[in-house]
């Protein structure tokens, strides 16, 4: 993905350092973080200048890197290794892909622990490799999804599942590109996506990027749209989901779920399998990130005379819940859009299975 007409993916390493595009400053900045350690790279995770499954899978594989690096300069590789990689594990607790990418850095690292030198060599391959393998999804999920997406479709968004969530390509947003850059006349309604505005914010700036025709609509007007059939289709991302095919996405992507359901709209998940969680039995098993109440109270942007401020709508002194995901029912989804091709939810069990043979 280009922007400025320099290609990016959403987070990479140079020379031991993560780098990554600051999110939370979008779309009216563009500013590249560099971080030096993996206690850095952790804090960038969780105050979400990254986000997005596979971007966050991505970066956690970056900082066990780091991990390993750091390991190998003191007296205890293992005892070393093992505390920066339980920081990295506490950033994030929904996403699955963090965890995903911590194992796959830990299981080739681990059984180097008396060879530091080379565990730091393989650690960082398999996170470059890891990177990679995000962004192969990303485009084989194109693939499989915009042969979903009808000529003159109309699309519904919720939150931002594109190249700032998947490294490049990215997985909801991906069948979109596809279908745009094949020709097909589409639209795209995009929820803002309350509290953090994602939608509003990322979305729309990747789509304006790739010259994708959208609209932005309040999170609460989606629900009319589906009923006066205005949206052919809704495609989101996943954070999670369960053997049984509930998914646990971006707080609100239940409620356009029930509505796609009601108005006989279909209901796609975009996710690379890594996302699947086979030790999750459903959606009840999913553990569901509560965040700071500023998140809701506060919200930041530019005013009318171009300075970016932060203001609060509420009164002060109040509180206020924060969910950060909610669990969509597999009833209510059409179909999984994986890099392995399209899957029913009723075939997500057997699919794992199948993986762990």
């Amino acid at each position: 993905m280009k922007v400025n007409g320099k290609n990016y993916t959403a987070v990479w390493m140079e020379k031991g350092v993560v780098c990554m595009i600051d999110q939370r400053v979008l779309p009216h900045s563009f500013k590249i973080l560099r971080l030096p350690s993996s206690e850095d790279t952790a804090e960038a995770i969780r105050n979400m200048t990254t986000r997005g499954a596979g971007s966050i899978g991505a970066a956690a594989g970056f900082g066990a890197a780091q991990a390993a690096a750091e390991a190998a300069k003191g007296k205890s590789f293992r005892s070393i290794f093992s505390k920066k990689m339980a920081v990295l594990r506490k950033t994030r607790p929904t996403a699955q892909d963090l965890f995903h990418a911590l194992d796959r850095i830990a299981d080739v690292v681990t059984p180097l622990s008396d060879r530091p030198e080379i565990a730091v060599n393989m650690a960082r391959a398999a996170a470059e490799a890891l990177s990679n393998e995000y962004v192969e999804n990303g485009r084989k999920i194109s693939e499989y999804g915009e042969k979903l997406i009808p000529k003159n479709g109309v699309i519904l968004t919720h939150c931002n599942a594109g190249w700032l969530g998947l490294q490049d390509w990215g997985s909801a947003l991906a069948p979109i590109y596809a279908a745009h850059r094949a020709g097909k006349k589409i639209k795209v309604l995009v929820d803002e996506t309350r509290p953090r505005l994602q939608g509003m914010k990322l979305t729309a700036w990747e789509l304006k990027q790739e010259g994708v025709p959208f609209e932005i609509i309040p999170d609460n007007a989606a629900g009319h749209y589906l009923k006066a059939g205005d949206i052919d289709l809704v495609i989101t991302g996943a954070d999670r989901i369960a053997i049984n095919g509930d998914a646990a996405n971006k707080i609100g992507t239940y409620e356009k779920a029930a509505c796609a359901k009601l108005a006989g709209v279909p209901f796609y998940i975009a996710a690379p399998v890594t996302t699947f969680d086979p030790a999750c039995k459903s959606g009840k098993d999913i553990p569901i990130e509560e965040r700071d109440h500023d998140e809701v109270l506060w919200i930041s942007g530019r005013d009318r005379k171009g300075k970016i401020t932060e203001i609060t709508p509420a009164p002060l002194g109040v509180t206020a819940k924060n969910p950060a995901f909610d669990v969509t029912p597999a009833s209510f989804i059409t179909s999984f859009i994986t890099n392995k091709g399209v899957i029913k939810p009723a075939k997500i069990a057997q699919f794992c299975k199948k993986l762990g043979n």
